[in-house]
């Protein structure tokens, strides 16, 4: 699915350091599709062990309905690099997560699955801390992030990951679309195409 832009009310679960045991429980990592893990999702924080929902709990209020937005506390995502936390936020319709800072291993994994990590400056994030379910605009081709209150910001992006995410395609994809590229710069180049056959 292409990312242009979106315009989304937020989650907020103000807490740092949340890890990926967390976002998806280990005991879901069996899986082998995507499917049905949006019900992992912060398994262990969101049910009681009976499996009753815990009404305090962020996602689990009448407000997160529809959002596409998570706004969470200072560098999420550290722990395993499991590929299953960013499925698990997608499958609960999560486009995007705002932090001050993610670990390298999520963030890599986030944006190859169509989930924008989004950092922001630290005013911007604690105004957003304190203000659950307000509406965020985040424009991915302009790289920029605007609030309730108008402040806008900008944001850092690995320019093949955007150029992926604006396409709606990941790496393979976006190799694949290149195809006639590729075979008409081995058409001008036979040596160095047989070259590499030898």
């Amino acid at each position: 699915m292409k990312f242009e832009k979106i315009e989304s009310k937020t989650v907020v679960i103000a807490v740092d350091n949340i890890d990926t045991d967390q976002i998806i429980p280990a005991r879901y990592l069996k899986a082998i599709s995507k499917e049905g893990l949006g019900e992992g999702l912060f398994r262990d924080w969101r049910y009681n062990p009976d499996g009753s929902l815990k009404p305090d709990f962020p996602l689990n209020q009448a407000s997160a309905r529809g959002a596409q937005i998570l706004v969470a506390g200072d560098n999420f995502g550290c722990g395993s690099s499991r590929e299953h936390a960013p499925w698990a936020l997608t499958q609960n319709g999560f486009r995007a997560v705002i932090s001050t800072s993610f670990a390298d291993i999520f963030k890599g994994n986030a944006l190859k699955n169509g989930l924008l990590p989004v950092v922001a400056p630290a005013e911007a994030h604690t105004e957003l801390l304190r203000t659950p379910g307000a509406v965020v605009t985040i424009d991915l081709a302009s790289q920029t992030a605007r609030l309730p209150t108008g402040r806008s910001f900008e944001f850092p992006i690995d320019s093949f990951a955007k150029q992926c995410l604006l396409e709606g395609v990941d790496e393979l994809g976006y190799m694949l679309a290149q195809e006639a590229a590729i075979a008409a710069y081995e058409r001008a180049h036979p040596s160095l195409v047989n070259t590499r056959s030898a």
